[in-house]
């Protein structure tokens, strides 16, 4: 058997499948699993859990290091119009040490 998940709106675990979507008891909310996952999968996050979106400004929240360079990016510096990329590192910027792919767990919203 499987475990039902809380609800995503709630986040309480009062819930029920009815057919092929889960019912919340609590709010009413009703979701289709198989959505929910698509949806979650394609949303890029911050640090703090915002999430993020072509043009955005961000800060790093620590200092990082670049492969293969001597460079480091220094914590709090700000990047400006971001570009959602799809692979490992989620984030293509520009900076003035050049261009630069970064992960989104290292960023977080300005």
């Amino acid at each position: 058997m499987t475990a039902i998940p809380p609800c995503p709106l709630c986040s309480l675990e009062n819930t029920y499948p009815d057919g092929d979507n889960y019912i919340c008891a609590d709010c009413g909310h009703e979701w289709s699993p198989t959505a929910a996952a698509e949806e979650e999968s394609t949303v890029v996050r911050d640090a703090n859990g915002n999430p993020l979106a072509d043009g955005d400004a961000v800060v790093l929240i620590k200092d990082l290091k670049v492969k293969g360079s001597s460079i480091t990016l220094k914590m709090g510096t700000k990047v400006k119009s971001i570009r959602l990329v799809d692979g490992d590192h989620e984030v293509d910027c520009k900076m003035d040490g050049g261009n630069f792919m970064l992960k989104a767990c290292y960023l977080r919203k300005a």
